[in-house]
């Protein structure tokens, strides 16, 4: 199985160690990476893509110093190395206007509001990431003892299906 980053972003301490928390089931299986600012999320970026790591998922705030959240996840959307890794945003402090444009640049997967449920914390992140394996590996077998069972079989179903129309 090929590794893929988690990767989260807030600026506050006590929030990212609740979120690595919440998703400390998935190590095993990905690298799950903290930053507390946009910076130090590029720094992590930049030594996944030299590593061959891809982000899979980020779950990012809105409100930091310097580069807001939105900012940086619609950043992310035009640059080659992550354009098509999931994008939740986690915050309690995003606006409908500053959401609606992450939406419709094509920056957001996801919003969850603060304070958040870790369970379903966790089974948003199981959902991004079963959508991002299904559109990037080619063996996705391995993959459904840890994501979202029924969409992996069904996406090998689809796929055998496909390879039987030709």
């Amino acid at each position: 199985m090929n590794k893929y980053l988690i990767l989260c972003v807030d600026d506050e301490r006590e929030v990212l160690d609740s979120v690595i928390h919440d998703l400390s089931s998935l190590e095993e299986h990905f690298v799950i990476e903290a930053a507390e600012s946009v910076d130090e999320a590029k720094e992590v970026l930049a030594e996944s893509i030299a590593d061959h790591i891809p982000l899979a998922l980020i779950l990012c705030d809105h409100i930091m110093p310097g580069e807001t959240g939105i900012d940086f996840l619609i950043e992310l959307k035009h640059w080659s190395e992550t354009e098509s890794s999931r994008r939740v945003l986690l915050t309690g402090q995003a606006g409908l206007e500053e959401t609606v444009q992450a939406v419709n640049q094509a920056s957001l997967d996801y919003y969850i509001a603060k304070p958040w449920d870790g369970d379903q914390l966790k089974q948003v992140a199981i959902d991004q990431l079963t959508s991002y394996v299904i559109e990037h590996e080619t063996d996705l077998m391995p993959w459904a003892r840890v994501l979202d069972t029924n969409r992996i079989m069904n996406a090998l179903s689809d796929r055998r299906l496909s390879l039987s129309d030709r």
